[in-house]
């Protein structure tokens, strides 16, 4: 009877609770946005010209004529990054794009870690390692909107949790 009990009780929480296992959908705007775009931006397959607008646009570097009038775009299918509460140097971020995989440690991977701590992406942990995850990252960035300094121009989604 009591191990029917335990068992009742543990489907009737599954059954109540199906959010826990599955991925929930985030959207960031404005300067969080920018600075998750521009943070992934350096590390993708964009085109290394992207990859410049991107910097200065982050960098607050409004002055610089952007020729085209194409929105940026940067995509990511996964982000992972861990840390340790033991090993209090170990750091380290993998990114998967569509076309590579990349690998960050050191200095790269804590700001990965922090600016996806901006836009709300919740740490797990278990033994003594912290954990940050989202998966299919979209950020859309239009620099004619951002020169505009009306605090648009920015937006990324993505999936937090497993």
């Amino acid at each position: 009877m009591k191990h029917s009990l335990t068992r009742n009780l543990a489907a009737l929480a599954l059954f109540l609770f199906p959010a826990a296992a599955s991925a929930a959908p985030a959207t960031v705007t404005g300067p969080t946005a920018l600075a998750l775009a521009a943070v992934v931006t350096q590390h993708s397959s964009l085109p290394a010209y992207d990859k410049q607008i991107m910097a200065r646009l982050f960098a607050g570097n409004h002055a610089f004529l952007y020729v085209t009038k194409k929105k940026l775009s940067v995509t990511a299918e996964t982000v992972v990054c861990r840390t340790s509460n033991v090993d209090i140097a170990a750091r380290s971020c993998e990114l998967t794009f569509p076309t590579s995989k990349k690998t960050l440690r050191g200095r790269e991977a804590n700001e990965l870690y922090a600016t996806a701590a901006t836009a709300s992406v919740s740490p797990e942990g278990a033994a003594g390692s912290n954990i940050e995850s989202f998966s299919k990252l979209n950020c859309t960035v239009d620099p004619k909107e951002i020169r505009q300094k009306a605090g648009g121009g920015a937006e990324c989604s993505f999936e937090t949790g497993k």
